[in-house]
């Protein structure tokens, strides 16, 4: 486990093989940071799918309206949805999209982001400057590594549940 410094600022996801440890940046982010964390309080987050997870590439998550069903039928739609807050503008920097970053998920309007986000598997500069990113994975990604593939996969892997670790 990783040591934490900021609780109020760390996320703790907890996948089938373990617990993640997110660092969040709310100096880079800070409306990013603070949806994650109003999400996570929630509980919305938990039992959500991980509906696109791209071997060599990301695997991403969030979709609080239509990733935590049961049925695959409606995973079909998931990444298609978001939570029923506003959406948030962009806030890129030149944090890059780097292993184990977090990203925010978006149309291709750059200020469409709403609870989506993706974990990076590699460095990905291609995407640098124009997704937001808004933590970084600092224990864990051996967690990360080992998440199901697929568009959704068959079976996909789920958040079992996401904290604050000043909550948890």
């Amino acid at each position: 486990m990783a040591e934490i410094k900021d609780p109020e600022n760390t996320i703790l996801m907890e996948l089938k093989g373990g617990t993640v440890t997110i660092q969040l940046l709310p100096d880079i982010a800070p409306k990013h940071v603070e949806r994650m964390k109003e999400l996570a309080r929630a509980g919305k987050y938990d039992n959500v799918a991980f509906h696109r997870v791209i071997d060599g590439f990301m695997a991403q998550t969030g979709d609080v309206a239509n990733g935590n069903m049961e049925s695959n039928f409606n995973l079909r739609a998931a990444g298609t949805g978001g939570s029923d807050l506003p959406n948030l503008p962009a806030e890129f920097s030149k944090v890059p999209h780097a292993r184990g970053s977090i990203g925010a998920a978006r149309s291709a309007n750059p200020d469409s982001a709403n609870s989506q986000f993706f974990i990076n598997f590699k460095d990905n500069d291609f995407l640098n400057g124009q997704y937001t990113v808004y933590g970084q994975v600092i224990s864990g990604m051996e967690h990360v590594d080992a998440i199901t593939r697929g568009e959704p996969a068959a079976n996909p892997d789920r958040m079992i549940s996401v904290k604050v670790a000043a909550d948890a």
